[in-house]
């Protein structure tokens, strides 16, 4: 990995850059970036801070080898974007770079009121947004697509001319897309129809940008405070404000997949026809069994119909006389179906159907085919008409003003005799186009030119179409032995909720505790309620004053209407927020008077209150809570398995045991490790009593304990359980005279 360096020679920096390895690096004496230079590059302090090993000496300017480029140099991406970095300790700076990471992605991006002047280079290079190619005027825009009329139609490299469509650039937009971690990818238009574009331009927001700026999260106004004892330990209080404005409001997409498999039974199949399933359970499912796009799906809604036949352990007791009597099959098939998962309501925003070609399709198979094939010839035609639109009227333009070289006829009456200049009335006349012949040269090659060009990019344009529909016909490839697969896409709308987890960029990170009214919040003298309180006990141990600073100067930058870059390590300094807080007409200590929104009393001391950015995580309390009853066991051990994927339990671990050790909870400790863990017999027995409303019978072995027998008799040491009348212990209670003989 290299870095870097600006060339020093004899005290003044040159415009040479050399890249240097870290082993390199330590042979050279190095200035910082902030260095004082004057105009010709010439150092103009006697001695400066250099960098020499692992040694920071003070030199002279000639015994200087290299300069830094930037001050941000030292820092990744991530750590770039905190603003007064060089204000946080080093461990939460590493957490603030880690959890923009772990941003949720918000239907309202907010940009940063104080940033590091790398949001926009961030969002940029994230390959998010979408840059213009060329320089252009918009023609159209929707929120699928963005089309940009550019000048040089007949000026494109060969590379470019499958993204232009004959001098129109078509640029698709990512809609509610599914990302890796759950979240929604989502492209908006900034542009406007008839606005002037230049190369290199944002014409289109990503997910987390705005106006081609990240925009990780929002702008919030905080105050640093205890309320009530609901901020202890980094816990974080909201207004009910930023849920009613969706603020922090976010779109999850979850993915559902279904296999209909080739299985020793025989196939399993897709469809609407499900055993033992109401006709109100179906109603949202097409006549393929699929669920419609836009359908509001709850816990337990079909998603997909699917049977699958039954195997002979699958049968009952009447169904298998049934099938002995007459040796037919009865209820051959049982439900198969995917369910919508407990926690997960939304709507169904898309459905994926892949399938193996077969040799006689049905009929909604090959209904679905020809619905695909007329998408890609509409899209064909729309491109098709784009590029004869943009043909039409470069010939046009090519042909005004020209003397015709013949008379044109539209087959039976004369138009236009030949020596006469083409006008716009000319050429409105109904007559084609190639018609027309004029006597430049220039413009007749000129013409040809362009109808080469277009013929040659319908000829494309047909082979992608023809090479589409094949593939729509072919059928698609299925790992062995799936004959079709269904995915289905819910979008989930998700408001922020007490347990989720938020963070600032400096690594001040908590969890939402208690939602309050916005009239309870505490409210500054003009009246405007807090949206946000801190725990001003989480400063000073962590050592991240970057966020006390944010606060300040996000407050003045408010006030003012300001937008504030304050790049890493050559940011803003104290003097200079002070100067902007004041020129705000706020105190320059930074803090105001709040009243209390219950009582309308002043609080006794002044807060620390000011604008500041906030994320919110994808630790989500949604994804998080989990309960079970009964559920899955291990083959092996017979305990409940673990983790909410598993529908699993809670562990009882060895530190638990103790802790219900040394309370002396004999009988709580005794149930958890067997009848509520691995007591298979004690399981179904304690369920009986329940039912009947019996005593709890007395706990069996656990099948861990069977599992380490058969451990050891691996090992070759027979181990056997036996049990002898002599062996139990029966209670002989005392007799009459035992007090007088035995003393106490």
């Amino acid at each position: 990995m290299e870095t870097p360096y600006r060339k020093v020679s004899k005290g003044k920096a040159t415009n040479q850059i050399d890249y240097l390895a870290a082993d390199k690096e330590d042979t050279f004496t190095i200035a910082q970036a902030h260095a004082v230079l004057d105009e010709a590059g010439t150092m103009e302090d006697d001695l400066m801070v250099t960098r020499q090993r692992d040694d920071f000496p003070r030199k002279s300017a000639l015994e200087i080898d290299y300069i830094d480029v930037s001050p941000k140099q030292i820092v990744g991406v991530s750590a770039a974007l905190i603003p007064f970095l060089e204000h946080n300790d080093a461990n939460r700076a590493l957490m603030g770079s880690n959890m923009q990471r772990q941003a949720v992605p918000l239907i309202r991006p907010e940009a940063p009121l104080i940033g590091t002047g790398m949001e926009h280079k961030a969002a940029r290079d994230s390959g998010a947004v979408v840059l213009a190619k060329r320089d252009g005027v918009v023609e159209s825009v929707s929120a699928a697509e963005i089309i940009i009329r550019t000048d040089d139609a007949f000026r494109i490299a060969g590379g470019e001319q499958s993204f232009s469509e004959m001098g129109y650039d078509v640029y698709r937009l990512t809609t509610f897309k599914r990302s890796n971690s759950g979240t929604s990818l989502h492209q908006r238009p900034c542009v406007n129809v008839g606005g002037e574009i230049k190369a290199g331009q944002v014409i289109a927001d990503g997910t987390s940008t705005e106006n081609g700026e990240l925009a990780l999260g929002s702008n919030i106004l905080i105050a640093f405070m205890s309320w009530e004892g609901y901020n202890y330990e980094d816990a974080i209080l909201l207004s009910e404000s930023l849920i009613t404005d969706d603020t922090y409001t976010s779109i999850h997409i979850e993915e559902f997949e279904v296999e209909a498999r080739d299985t020793k039974m025989g196939r399993e199949e897709i469809t609407r026809d499900i055993p033992n399933v109401s006709e109100e359970a179906l109603a949202q499912l097409d006549e393929e069994g699929i669920i419609r796009i836009g359908s509001l799906v709850r816990p337990g809604s079909i998603l997909v119909g699917k049977v699958t036949p039954k195997g002979e352990s699958d049968l009952g007791p009447e169904e298998k006389l049934l099938r002995a009597i007459f040796g037919e099959k009865v209820g051959e098939v049982r439900d198969a179906s995917k369910y919508v998962k407990p926690g997960t309501e939304g709507v169904v925003v898309d459905v994926k159907v892949f399938s193996r070609k077969e040799r006689e399709p049905d009929r909604q198979t090959r209904l679905r085919e020809l619905a695909k094939e007329k998408e890609v010839e509409k899209e064909w035609e729309a491109k098709r008409g784009l590029i004869n639109q943009r043909k039409n009227a470069e010939i046009r333009n090519a042909l005004l003003g020209k003397k015709l070289a013949s008379s044109v006829s539209d087959g039976t009456d004369l138009i236009a005799r030949r020596g006469r200049i083409v006008t716009e009335e000319l050429l409105d006349a109904g007559v084609p186009l190639e018609h027309f012949h004029v006597t430049d040269t220039d413009a007749m090659e000129l013409i040809q030119r362009i109808q080469q060009l277009a013929q040659g990019r319908l000829r494309d344009l047909g082979e992608e179409r023809d090479a589409q529909i094949e593939k729509i016909r072919k059928g698609d490839e299925l790992k062995p032995g799936v004959l079709k697969l269904v995915k289905v896409y819910v979008a989930t709308r998700r408001k922020i909720s007490v347990g989720d987890k938020m963070s600032g960029r400096h690594g001040n990170k908590g969890v939402v505790s208690k939602i309050l009214p916005q009239e309870d919040m505490p409210y500054l003298e003009d009246g405007t309620p807090i949206q946000i309180i801190m725990n001003p006990l989480g400063v000073p141990g962590r050592m991240n004053a970057g966020q006390i600073l944010e606060t300040h100067l996000g407050r003045a930058a408010r006030e003012l209407g300001l937008y504030i870059a304050t790049p890493v390590f050559d940011g803003a300094e104290e003097p200079e927020i002070r100067k902007l807080l004041k020129e705000a007409g706020l105190p320059e200590h930074g803090k105001a008077k709040l009243y209390d929104g219950r009582t309308g009393e002043p609080f006794a001391q002044e807060v620390t209150v000011g604008h500041t950015y906030i994320l919110k995580l994808n630790h989500l309390v949604d994804d998080k809570i989990h309960a079970r009853s009964t559920g899955p066991y291990s083959l092996v051990t017979q305990q409940p398995l673990g983790g909410k994927a598993q529908q699993g339990g809670q562990r009882l671990g060895e530190m638990e045991v103790w802790a219900l050790e040394a309370y002396g909870a004999a009988y709580t400790l005794q149930e958890l490790l067997t009848i509520k863990s691995d007591d298979v017999v004690g399981r179904s027995k304690i369920y009986e009593a329940i039912v009947k409303g019996e005593n709890a019978p007395a706990p069996g072995t656990p099948e861990s304990f069977n599992v380490l027998v058969k451990e050891l008799q691996s090992l070759c040491l027979d181990v056997d359980l036996e049990q002898t009348s002599d062996d139990i212990d029966t209670f002989d209670p005392a007799p009459e005279d035992w007090e007088s003989e035995h003393e106490i």
